[in-house]
């Protein structure tokens, strides 16, 4: 229930509780997994692997792919303004289930719960993980002593915005990439440009000129 349906039902909690409980429930079970099956990675790769998760921006996307919002009891005015679709509400809406599920079945309950529904998104995490922007900015300056630029273009309404980037050096686009933040899509259009860099990498810097 979130907080907008019990203003107008007085007499019923919120959500909000359970959504701090699921909030920490959800880091210890990530930073366990990440922990176990990433033995050989130090805390800082660590921590960006769990950051791929642990976020608002990760968690609304899992929540819509499960049809969490159309279950939600909103109050009136957050209904008419989207708020089924808002990547906040819906992200809050994940960690109260998360602490629901703790409550109920313990930690293991709650680690089965998490794992099943991020566990992809873990899967590929440590490559996901990576810090593409910092990549290219190396790249960049070692094959054409300029840094990068994105060119940023957002679309949709507030509550639904998705951002559209173009990693480009010189003016020349090297790679694209889409998300529902402008850090995601940055990161995404940064591996792209990574990516295609280092496929087509000379042997030697190129040369650049100056005046």
């Amino acid at each position: 229930m979130h907080r907008s349906w019990c203003a107008e039902n007085a007499g019923h909690p919120s959500n909000e509780r359970l959504e701090f409980l699921g909030d920490a429930v959800l880091g210890v079970v990530v930073t366990e997994h990440v922990y176990r099956v990433y033995p050989d990675l130090d805390e800082g790769a660590l921590t960006e692997i769990r950051k791929t998760v642990v976020n608002s921006v990760a968690l609304a996307e899992v929540a819509e792919a499960l049809g969490i919002g159309q279950h939600l009891l909103l109050g009136k005015g957050e209904e008419l303004s989207g708020g089924r679709e808002k990547p906040s509400i819906l992200a809050d809406a994940l960690e109260a289930i998360i602490g629901a599920t703790f409550l109920a079945s313990g930690l293991e309950g709650a680690t089965v719960l998490v794992l099943g529904v991020l566990g992809a998104r873990l899967a590929t995490a440590q490559a996901d993980g990576a810090d593409h922007k910092s990549r290219l900015q190396e790249l960049s300056a070692h094959l054409f002593s300029t840094p990068p630029r994105y060119e940023v273009v957002a679309s949709g309404p507030d509550h639904a915005r998705t951002f559209a980037v173009t990693a480009t050096i010189h003016g020349e686009a090297y790679g694209r990439g889409e998300g529902r933040s402008k850090k995601q899509a940055e990161q995404a259009a940064a591996r792209a440009a990574v990516e295609a860099l280092v496929d087509h990498q000379p042997a030697t810097p190129r040369e650049t000129h100056h005046g």
